[in-house]
């Protein structure tokens, strides 16, 4: 019986290419397993776990080279002003803001899979539906007071 490829084999498609996940990937991977075995063994109130999952938020920002530590920590402040009602949280290792435990938004640091600029990610649970297609990232390079702003109105929309 004579061995026959698959389509995607026989196409030279990108599949044929794949090599998995990056190494940044796998790293990002690592750390939201490491965040959830982390998370499962904390003990206490429902404050002390909030109080201290903000301080490891922290505490990651503060390891960001300094361009991206600059904005994850406006980005910070201004979350917590323009939505108090989200929790930060890690996830896969960056700082995200959380409402019933499902994340909302996100920041990404340009660092984190060698990209040209950091982002503010957006997940499916922020409220910033706008007909069939809307955006759910913004790239960030700096921040002006504008961009502050702009970012804390859609924060607040993101709440519902």
């Amino acid at each position: 019986m004579q061995h026959t490829k698959s389509s995607a084999e026989n196409s030279g498609t990108a599949a044929e290419h794949y090599n998995g996940f990056t190494a940044e990937e796998r790293a990002a991977m690592k750390e939201h397993a490491q965040e959830q075995k982390k998370a499962a063994v904390r003990r206490g109130s429902r404050a002390e776990k909030e109080a201290a999952a903000e301080r490891d938020v922290l505490a990651k920002i503060a390891e960001m080279p300094e361009a991206d530590r600059v904005l994850a920590e406006r980005i910070h402040a201004i979350v917590k002003t323009a939505a108090p009602g989200l929790t930060p949280k890690l996830w896969y290792g960056m700082p995200a803001y959380a409402r019933d435990g499902k994340v909302v938004c996100h920041f990404q640091s340009a660092q984190k899979f060698t990209s040209r600029y950091a982002t503010l990610g957006f997940s499916d649970q922020a409220a910033l539906d706008d007909g069939a297609i809307w955006p759910t990232a913004y790239a960030l390079k700096e921040l002006t007071a504008v961009d502050e702003q702009r970012i804390s109105a859609l924060v607040k929309k993101a709440m519902g």
